[in-house]
């Protein structure tokens, strides 16, 4: 399914199809696990040119959507796509590297160093420029008004984006841990490929994304750090997801607090049983005008998913992982 277009998607809306074809084609890059990544040098050189030339279109309240991956953020995105003021993103990892060259947690475009956090005093006015512009030939190719950005390591580097764009709106997602584990377990039997001495999948090349997560955060949890040397050798994909959700949960409700007007939450299982109420509530957050196509579009591809039963942990997580499904209100056994 090319570009996540789907035979409902274009009955509904087929204007929607360039926006997505373009997206898809010119601005999310090829990251390390699909094919056709020879496409990325071309991208790259357009990206290079889009910097140096002010855009037509200004960026205005881009919508960003964070959170742990496999957890429903892409869904989320195509639903947000459909609406006609909006360009959607998905994952576009090769525009933030074009901008910022030590973003790259998976190894997909560089080898070099990465940061987990991004902060303030890293959006330089370079960085912001080139942002900036690369947004608005986005904007101004696709014929859009607001950008939609899924992007969910981006829960890590909130002050990074809010100093690109000030006006910036993020939609945090949460869902059931143990669905999204699983999820992530599943999607690198399906996707992860082993590259001569190499190996590609959920956690980049050779578990880089894994080893940096490990070194970056796990010390800013001391339930966690204290088991740093034990968790650093997880193997289990189920327990790595599991340090990875807790982690990023535990961000995502610090900056419900930190960041009140800027974040907005979206529990995923409302969205599939509540979709109305849940996509009212997040439309007028986005400041997103009424859209009859949006809700149809919506209630149609959303449903419910019947819950994963609880698996195994390793010990030295359990407790936690536990401890944020309650505070999320999900069941924990």
């Amino acid at each position: 399914m090319i570009a996540q277009i789907d035979k409902e998607y274009i009955k509904k809306r087929p204007t929607k199809l360039y926006s997505r074809l373009l997206s898809y084609s010119l601005f999310e890059g090829r990251p390390l696990t699909t094919q056709g990544r020879w496409i990325n040098p071309l991208i790259f050189a357009l990206f290079n040119i889009e910097k140096r030339i002010p855009a037509p279109k200004s960026v205005q309240k881009p919508i960003f959507i964070v959170g742990t991956g496999r957890s429903g953020t892409t869904v989320l995105g195509i639903v947000l796509s459909i609406h006609p003021n909006v360009g959607f993103l998905n994952e576009p990892k090769a525009i933030w590297h074009s901008a910022y060259d030590r973003e790259d947690l998976i190894g997909s475009y560089s080898r070099e160093d990465a940061k987990y956090r991004l902060g303030a005093l890293e959006a330089t006015q370079s960085v912001k420029k080139s942002m900036h512009r690369l947004f608005g030939w986005y904007l101004t190719l696709t014929g859009s008004s607001r950008v939609v950005d899924k992007y969910p390591e981006l829960v890590f580097r909130l002050p990074f984006v809010k100093k690109i764009f000030p006006d910036a709106k993020f939609l945090f997602l949460t869902r059931n841990g143990w669905d999204t584990c699983y999820s992530i377990q599943n999607w690198s039997k399906r996707l992860g490929k082993q590259k001569i001495r190499e190996t590609h999948d959920w956690w980049g090349i050779d578990k880089r994304k894994w080893k940096l997560l490990v070194e970056q955060l796990v010390p800013e949890h001391p339930s966690l750090a204290a088991h740093t040397k034990e968790i650093a050798g997880f193997t289990r994909h189920t327990d790595m997801a599991a340090v990875e959700w807790i982690i990023t949960m535990r961000e995502g409700l610090r900056l419900q607090v930190e960041y009140p007007k800027d974040v907005h939450t979206v529990i995923y299982e409302n969205l599939c049983l509540e979709t109305s109420k849940t996509l009212t509530a997040l439309r007028e957050f986005c400041e997103l005008a009424i859209d009859k196509k949006f809700d149809e579009y919506a209630k149609k591809i959303l449903h419910p998913v019947e819950p994963k039963p609880p698996f195994e942990l390793h010990p030295t997580i359990q407790a936690e992982f536990n401890v944020v499904m309650r505070e999320l209100g999900y069941s924990s056994g």
